[in-house]
């Protein structure tokens, strides 16, 4: 991996070409999307099937567009137990750490007679994309799926695309029946996200559209956004390691490499105030990428985008890493809880050496849908609080409306709104008699 020393410049240089990662710069793109959505829009299912043959190399069709039980139990025979006895142990505590999440309705009574409140009410529908393409994660199935059983949503709908075979990936169908998905199509892309923003004859509409996936479902996610609700525009996965000269770099190392495997614009990013520490982890590197699965595309991320950024002291580390906003953050120093409190932006922290990544990904309980690219700056990871929506309560007697009514009469006759303040005079009339 390329050292270079960490100056303002060399942060800019690098904050730069990391925002080339964002879907807003894939424009060329666009009309493409745009042309599958309107497809969809008017051929519906027709649509699918026909994309689902050009994209995926299959035949679907109606008879087995929607997965069926006996897929499903098909599917369970075909994975290995030991691998369901672990998805069920990621459910469970993916399902515990959700559960705290969840908030209650209020309601707030005044002696005056005015009573506010705030009522929480779960989605009625939600679509959850799973990637089938490049690699299959069940492990987003469980992800966004459970939170929203947690939630309440009534009825969730996923889509995913199917093989040339007609099926899908067997480890989905299973994670999907442990998370407790209602319905499953066998469509992807760009299509999918339409089908699920504006309905086909197979396809519920759904009210919103949560899931990571490629360039051209993010460019559809952004596209629909309005006409259903979305979670984020995801961009391509990223780690940032913050480590002082305490860090083990056979760690460091493994944990860049966890992130530069899932494509080629994956960003692995090591930030350190140790130059030692810099050169061990480099040579690390080397040595792990040799011995890897996916090695071609982890030569190709990190001569992309991967970074080892040799800072003066850690305060300029810090200052970087607030800045890059990374959707996975480690922080390896010799106390992570100190380092963590002066960390402002991250979708996730993981502290200290036994922490890494995956645990994150896999197993521990908090989502591992992420913002990326900066955005952590103002986006937080996917939550209950995704799949439910808030409405605002409001209740006045009449005396507690006669002590200010003035007031409001006023707001509103200074903004020229005179029916508004009429809606309010005309309550008490009599006081003007």
């Amino acid at each position: 991996m390329r050292i270079i020393k960490l100056t303002q410049e060399s942060k800019k240089s690098l904050l730069a070409d990391l925002l080339k990662r964002s879907p807003n710069h894939y424009g060329q793109y666009e009309k493409t999307v745009q042309e599958i959505i309107a497809r969809v829009r008017e051929e519906g299912d027709a649509a699918l099937f026909d994309l689902a043959h050009q994209f995926d190399h299959n035949q679907i069709g109606a008879s087995d567009f929607r997965v069926t039980e006996e897929e499903i139990q098909d599917a369970y025979s075909l994975i290995d137990p030991a691998f369901i006895e672990v998805m069920e142990k990621a459910a469970a505590n993916i399902r515990a750490y959700h559960s705290k999440q969840l908030r209650a309705s209020w309601i707030d009574t005044k002696p005056d007679g005015s009573i506010l409140g705030q009522k929480i009410t779960p989605l009625d529908s939600v679509g959850v994309y799973v990637p089938g393409g490049k690699a299959v994660y069940p492990s987003s199935t469980l992800m966004t799926v459970i939170p929203a059983k947690v939630a309440g949503v009534t009825k969730i709908v996923m889509t995913t695309p199917a093989g040339s075979d007609g099926k899908v990936n067997p480890g989905t169908l299973v994670a999907a029946r442990i998370a407790g998905v209602d319905e499953i199509y066998k469509t992807g892309g760009a299509q999918a996200i339409a089908a699920l923003a504006f309905g086909t004859q197979s396809v519920p509409k759904v009210d919103k559209i949560v899931g990571p996936g490629n360039i051209f479902v993010a460019l559809a996610k952004k596209a629909v956004y309005g006409y259903v609700s979305i979670d984020s525009i995801a961009g391509p996965s990223e780690i940032l390691v913050l480590a002082d000269e305490s860090a083990n770099a056979r760690y460091v190392a493994a944990d860049l490499l966890s992130q530069a495997e899932h494509d080629e614009l994956a960003s692995s990013i090591l930030i350190t105030t140790s130059e030692k520490l810099a050169e061990d982890v480099s040579k690390q590197v080397d040595v792990f990428t040799q011995q890897l699965e996916r090695k071609e595309i982890i030569e190709k991320s990190l001569e992309n985008y991967g970074y080892i950024l040799v800072a003066e002291n850690m305060e300029d580390a810090i200052e970087a890493a607030n800045e890059i906003a990374s959707e996975h953050m480690e922080i390896l120093t010799v106390n992570p809880y100190e380092t963590m409190t002066k960390i402002r932006h991250a979708g996730a922290m993981f502290l200290g050496n036994y922490s890494s990544e995956p645990l994150g990904d896999y197993f521990a309980g908090p989502n591992h849908v992420l913002p990326t690219n900066g955005t952590a700056k103002f986006f937080s990871p996917l939550s209950v609080d995704d799949y439910i929506k808030k409405s605002s309560i409001i209740s006045y007697s009449r005396e507690a409306l006669a002590a200010v009514h003035k007031d409001i009469e006023l707001f509103a006759h200074k903004e020229g709104l005179t029916a508004h303040e009429n809606s309010i005079k005309v309550r008490f009339e009599e006081e003007s008699i």
